[in-house]
């Protein structure tokens, strides 16, 4: 392509390429593809989270009422991380008006504003940054154009200000509100006006109550569980006994004179029932007559033994300078690290509600990508895309778990049954073990080092379960050989003359997919610790050590300036309390750069983490509270995996199967988590995901200066 056209190319139009089979424009025919797949690579990790921008007009974005109320439809989903609050302050910035004006609404498919990648990858704010300032600053000049005609007064006399457009040079004025009673038909400018310089930011950059806050303390909060219809009943779906196991033989059993039974639904690989009560349904599925073929069992042995560096073709992501040419020495250092299968153990399992009628198709659900289920649902009740139009809820959580469409297409399967709304919602048990897990990952790392301090080479080869490629087009994986989730975060940052990162994939028997950070968790985990091991190895200061190896790039600038931040605010010179250990880890992911210091004691032969300090440079920071609320929840959840969390295949079945077995980190052995914020950059990047990255670097790393001990497999709770 030419190089003006390769600069517009962003992550999301790459992604875009790959579903149209057009990837050979981004490969180029002159281009090897093993050279081409290092390139790509580089292209999706140097991405800063900014991709899934929805194009849209001012008016899909704003509503503006008679009453003087400004109501914004955002495309993005609220889960828990606060986006609907900073995407709001964004909105309007430019807009000119007053917070106490706007109210928040979820954008449902058909409203313009479809948003084809969902809510993922840490781009929500970074994403929908600029389109929303634009659209907040044409918003503004169409109102002032309309107010215009209305008082007669010039343009360039006009001035809008909370809400309101003022003439500079009488007396004359009119509420948005009084300006849209008058509007038939809004004219857009061609070109968007200039935007305010970020000194002259009312919004952007405080801190304002969340928008979802009082509905969420108070009950009113309407979740995917909570949908209620006029008329509804409730489905059940029979569940294999087994991963892989297909329905060959569906008969009614005595299902049919079940209490509260209203159908059944027996189709090919299917079979449901809808009753007047969720109970109901569920009893009653339990008196179908089912035949499941079996595939082969698998066992945790299994997965593990897929799962190794070496193991199937490997393919180079990241090669610089000779690495292999230099690791053959008698310098070398080489460690492993495993990581296991994690569930994603959101509050909320998987819930919708499908309305099918012979017009039209509505469906509520928690999801993190409604276009997806749009999609999806129209395909498996043959209904064309455009009839089926889907309202994502407020999300119990969702950390990448609810991308998926199992639940909403059962939904609608059966209400295309019976002519009724039905709502479906799974159980613990059903969202644990017929979804899909964190994959399990194998590192081997190796690195020499001079006496200086200089790390002269580097290698990074990890092997890692499907991250991204489940739900890619298939051609993603001939052309990309490698799955960018799994491998995210692998990449190595420092700056090393010789440097090389190899990845392999495994095709497991049970599914894995997205989870928070995809593989970032997992391979800073091990790049971290293994950095450390090298600063061990000659003696040196970990964190020393890391300033010394930074690249002289903007990123190592910013990297560097958050150790020193991190080194101050840890007070890191002073020599840790008796009993306590001390560790760092640094990650750069989406555009973000954190670091995190441990300090770790041994409490009754268990790992207690007494303070997490974090310093973030995620650049332009729009909500400072919402900031640092999405750095310790991220924080929290990578500690919890730390010490606590691992799925197992268990008779054919990832286990254990709730939360009785699958213990998380309690708010009782939550540290104390300082977290400072710090502007590297003028543009917000991703925030809801790197802060998990060092976690479990950070916690390691402090254990071995407390007990000597390297501890490379995950978890470790107890010691």
């Amino acid at each position: 392509m030419a190089e003006k056209e390769r600069k517009k190319l962003s992550r999301r139009g790459f992604l875009i390429l790959l579903g149209t089979g057009t990837a050979s424009l981004v490969l180029g025919v002159s281009v090897g593809l093993p050279f081409a797949r290092q390139k790509i690579a580089e292209f999706v990790d140097g991405s800063d989270g900014a991709f899934g921008a929805v194009e849209g007009k001012p008016t899909a974005w704003f509503e503006i009422t008679p009453e003087n109320q400004i109501i914004v439809y955002l495309p993005k989903v609220e889960m828990g991380q606060g986006v609907h609050t900073a995407l709001a302050q964004i909105a309007i910035e430019e807009l000119e008006a007053s917070w106490d004006q706007v109210e928040v609404r979820q954008a449902g498919t058909g409203q313009g504003l479809d948003d084809s990648v969902g809510t993922s990858g840490s781009s929500t704010v970074s994403s929908l940054y600029q389109p929303l300032r634009e659209a907040g600053a044409l918003m503004r000049v169409m109102l002032i154009k309309e107010a215009s005609k209305i008082l007669t007064t010039p343009v360039e006399n006009l001035k809008a200000e909370k809400g309101w457009v003022h003439s500079t040079i009488d007396d004359k004025a009119l509420s948005y509100g009084e300006i849209v009673r008058n509007v038939e038909q809004w004219e857009i400018p061609d070109e968007v006006p200039p935007m305010k310089s970020p000194t002259d930011f009312k919004f952007i950059g405080k801190s304002i109550p969340r928008v979802d806050l009082v509905d969420k303390v108070t009950g009113a909060a309407i979740y995917g569980y909570d949908k209620r219809l006029p008329d509804m009943v409730y489905g059940a779906v029979a569940r294999p006994p087994a991963i892989g196991a297909k329905l060959i033989k569906a008969s009614e059993g005595t299902a049919k004179a079940a209490p509260g039974v209203v159908s059944l639904v027996l189709k090919e690989g299917f079979a449901g029932v809808v009753a007047e009560t969720r109970v109901q349904a569920r009893e009653a599925l339990k008196l179908l007559d089912l035949e499941w073929e079996v595939v082969d069992s698998f066992s945790q042995e299994d997965i593990e033994n897929l799962v190794s560096v070496g193991k199937g073709k490997g393919v180079v992501i990241q090669k610089e300078g000779s690495p292999t040419e230099q690791l053959n020495t008698s310098q070398v250092l080489t460690s492993e690290f495993r990581i296991p299968m994690a569930f994603h153990a959101h509050l909320e399992p998987q819930a919708a509600v499908a309305d099918v009628r012979a017009d039209k198709v509505e469906v509520w659900v928690s999801t993190q990508a409604p276009v997806r289920i749009q999609e999806f649902v129209a395909e498996a009740i043959d209904r064309d895309k455009g009839e089926v139009r889907v309202v994502p809820s407020y999300l119990g959580g969702g950390f990448g778990r609810k991308v998926e469409e199992k639940v909403a297409v059962e939904a609608a399967i059966l209400s295309d049954s019976i002519g009724k709304p039905v709502h479906v919602g799974w159980t613990r048990e059903e969202d644990f073990q017929y979804g899909y897990l964190r994959p399990p990952t194998h590192h081997v790392l190796r690195g020499v080092v001079n006496s200086n301090g200089k790390i002269e080479a580097l290698e990074h080869q990890q092997s890692s379960g499907q991250v991204s490629f489940p739900f890619l087009p298939k051609i993603a994986k001939t052309v990309l050989g490698a799955d960018f989730g799994s491998w995210r975060g692998a990449m190595i940052q420092y700056g090393v003359p010789n440097k090389q990162t190899i990845t392999y994939l495994a095709d497991l028997p049970i599914p894995t997919g997205w989870w928070r950070g995809l593989g970032l968790f997992a391979n800073i985990f091990a790049i971290e610790s293994f950095i450390d091991e090298l600063a061990f190895s000659i003696g040196m200061d970990p964190l020393e050590f890391r300033l010394l190896n930074m690249p002289e790039t903007k990123l190592g600038e910013r990297m560097r300036n958050a150790l020193i931040r991190a080194k101050a605010v840890s007070d890191w010179t002073r020599p840790a309390p008796e009993g306590v250990g001390r560790g760092v880890a640094l990650a750069l992911d989406a555009g973000t750069v954190v670091v995190e210091i441990a300090e770790v004691r041994i409490d009754n032969n268990r790992v207690k983490v007494d303070k997490v300090f974090a310093v973030v440079d995620p650049g332009m920071v729009i909500s400072p509270d919402g900031a640092k609320a999405q750095v310790e929840g991220a924080l929290t959840m990578g500690l919890s995996s730390v010490l606590y969390e691992e799925a197992i295949a268990e008779n054919g079945l990832p286990s254990p199967s709730n939360f009785d077995r699958y213990p998380l980190l309690s708010m009782r052995d939550t540290p104390d988590i300082h977290v400072e914020l710090i502007q590297g950059d003028d543009k917000p990047h991703g925030l809801g995901e790197p802060p998990i990255g060092p976690i479990g670097a950070a916690v390691a790393n402090a254990l071995f200066y407390l007990t000597g001990e390297r501890l490379r497999t995950l978890p470790f709770g107890s010691f």
